[in-house]
């Protein structure tokens, strides 16, 4: 009997053993080699022999009352993720390619349906505990349970996680349909048990987490700054993933409640770098001694990301945007082509896809692959998905738009609006009017010329700008009307689209789908494209949900460029390859060769303990 059992477990085993790929050093989307072989020594786009050392001062904007950034409670400072590792590093030159950082070695099922990472024995947190299985186990339970609702999107299909041993770590997935799951998890962030077992997460709060990754947190000045050092016996330092990168000593943020006022403070060398979101102080912003002595370098950097759609955001659960004749109105009456020559200075691209700037952009009519998704749930959708792709008009930029008005009007017309006495009405005599949320001064120039354009059709819109601890409880709390948002993209869209447009996180408070999109049609063609088995299939479905998106109206798109605007103080270096998909700037580093390079720092002694003290700030708001 006993040997019955044995030999029967054995045969459970080998099963096992068949299913699972041998342990990998890199996980990729559908099982294509990674670009980097099992003994590469570096990544082509980072410099091993960069020197250590100096300081990188960089500008956040608002404020910030919490170290942790998990959960839905206060606003998380930035760049917090110097703090941690993660069980995978995600290579930049790459669409998708997971290679090990804490996790030596990754199997995956065959068959999909679990991932298993074994860990680095040498995996240190910094007060020299080692990372175990047990952490990664805390890590995922504790995110999902307390974490933002992102987190519980996001791990939908991961049925369980179990600790084999301290260093090996299996998640079992509800299905095998999920192709990116594995990579997904690879991005998870491992917290230390031990830490948390005697502080409360959900409190946030400014006392110092710890981490493992390359900084911590030294020092802190409520609100206004905060500074991460290098942490000199870095476990992971040398490990091919990560030579290279982290040559900074120190990387400091100092948070400006103005972004005019950040602009002056980096003229005057108060801050090193600068990422431009305004087309109009890129074009005159800049001009300053040190600009034009070239102390300051402006640099455009192509970025050749997927640009997902930025747009002015319509809050469905409102009854004045239920019907999509009269969200496809009011987007009529935002006059793109004026505003880019006018107040960008011609340097923006209308947003036309969700997935703009790819092959993941539906272009013409469907395709025969497309339509194959799309026939099935015609009786859900538009007619107007079955025929080009939806594309917002394009005006001749002299601020007169009467071909879009007359639209507009008769849009409304139909679905039962009116204009009475200036005022636009509908049947019980209720004026369409609503309020648009902001909390960045720079946009109102943005949204003034729409205000009017607006009112000449009897459509009344109200500009409520607040500070960040504010806007982001009633983000949160869905308190708005109309916002301006991003919906970031990557080139391999997958389980983040569930957080997005999926039904299941329309009332999550915090989640990304910020309109309250609820569609079974949309629902489908995301669920299609986390499951989709290769490239092609991922295109197709991604196609489909663009094409279904835009034809819903559910915001105004906006803008986009495709390069990286960057502004810095000559006082850097940085490897001659840059990476395909990423700025790359935890790869630059100080040249002590330069005239503005300050003197080589030397970290010495233990860190000072960071301030608990906490005041609710600002963050940051959308760029212009």
């Amino acid at each position: 009997m006993h040997a019955i059992k044995l030999f029967g477990g054995c045969l459970a085993l080998l099963a096992s053993l068949a299913q699972a790929a041998p342990g990998n050093h890199a996980l990729t989307l559908y099982g294509e080699p990674p670009k980097y072989s099992a003994d590469f020594e570096h990544f082509e786009y980072a410099n091993p022999e960069a020197p250590k050392g100096g300081t990188l001062r960089l500008s956040g904007f608002g404020g910030f009352d919490s170290f942790n950034g998990f959960i839905s409670k206060g606003t998380a400072a930035e760049q917090l993720d110097l703090i941690y590792d993660t069980l995978t590093f995600h290579s930049l030159d790459e669409p998708f390619t997971e290679y090990g950082l804490i996790a030596e070695r990754i199997e995956r099922a065959e068959d999909g349906t679990w991932v298993r990472f074994h860990l680095r024995p040498e995996a240190r947190f910094h007060d020299g505990e080692p990372v175990t299985a047990a952490d990664v186990v805390f890590t995922f339970n504790t995110l999902v349970e307390k974490g933002t609702p992102f987190y519980r999107a996001y791990y939908a299909d991961v049925e369980s996680v179990t600790a084999d041993d301290d260093h090996t770590v299996t998640f079992r997935f509800k299905d095998g349909q999920n192709r990116e799951l594995p990579l997904v998890l690879g991005q998870l962030p491992v917290l230390p048990e031990h830490f948390w077992a005697e502080n409360d997460f959900d409190r946030g709060g400014l006392q110092a987490p710890l981490g493992s990754g390359p900084y911590r947190i030294t020092d802190v000045r409520p609100g206004r700054s905060v500074t991460f050092e290098r942490v000199r016996d870095w476990w992971a330092k040398d490990l091919p993933v990560q030579k290279g990168f982290h040559n900074f000593d120190r990387i400091v943020v100092d948070y400006y409640r103005d972004t005019g006022v950040a602009l002056e403070a980096f003229k005057a060398g108060q801050f090193d770098f600068n990422q431009e979101v305004s087309a109009r102080n890129w074009a005159t912003g800049y001009d300053s001694p040190a600009l034009r002595d070239g102390r300051i370098i402006k640099e455009e950097i192509p970025n050749q990301n997927t640009q997902g759609m930025q747009g002015f955001v319509f809050n469905l659960r409102k009854p004045q945007f239920d019907d999509p004749r009269v969200r496809q109105a009011i987007s009529l009456l935002f006059d793109f082509e004026w505003a880019n020559a006018r107040l960008f200075h011609g340097a923006y691209t209308r947003s036309e896809s969700f997935f703009g700037n790819s092959e993941l952009a539906a272009e013409g009519s469907p395709s025969e692959a497309e339509l194959a998704l799309l026939e099935p749930l015609r009786d859900t959708l538009p007619e107007s998905v079955f025929g080009p792709a939806h594309r917002p008009p394009e005006t001749d930029g002299s601020g007169v738009i009467r071909e879009q008005m007359r639209q507009a009007y008769a849009l409304l017309q139909e679905a039962g609006w009116s204009i009475k006495d200036d005022q636009l009405v509908n049947e019980a005599g209720e004026p369409l009017k609503f309020e648009f949320l902001l909390v960045q001064a720079d946009f109102e120039r943005v949204l003034l010329p729409f205000k009017r354009n607006l009112a000449s059709l009897g459509i009344e819109m109200n500009i409520r700008r607040v500070d960040v601890s504010q806007y982001i409880n009633r983000l949160r709390s869905r308190d708005f009307d109309m916002v301006v948002s991003g919906f970031g993209q990557s080139n391999s869209p997958g389980n983040e689209q569930r957080e997005y447009w999926h039904s299941s996180s329309a009332d999550n408070p915090g989640s990304r789908n910020l309109m309250g999109l609820r569609d079974p049609a949309v629902d489908a063609l995301v669920e299609g494209l986390i499951q989709a088995d290769s490239r092609e299939e991922l295109i197709n479905h991604t196609r489909a949900l663009d094409r279904v998106l835009r034809a819903k109206h559910i915001l105004v798109p906006n803008f986009y460029t495709p390069v990286y605007r960057v502004a810095y103080w000559d006082k850097f270096a940085h490897p001659a390859i840059a990476p395909k998909y990423d700025l790359g700037l935890r790869t630059w580093w100080v040249d002590q060769s330069k005239p503005d390079a300050p003197a080589p720092e030397t970290l010495i002694g233990e860190p000072a303990p960071a301030s608990t003290q906490s005041e609710p700030q600002e963050a940051s708001g959308a760029e212009d």
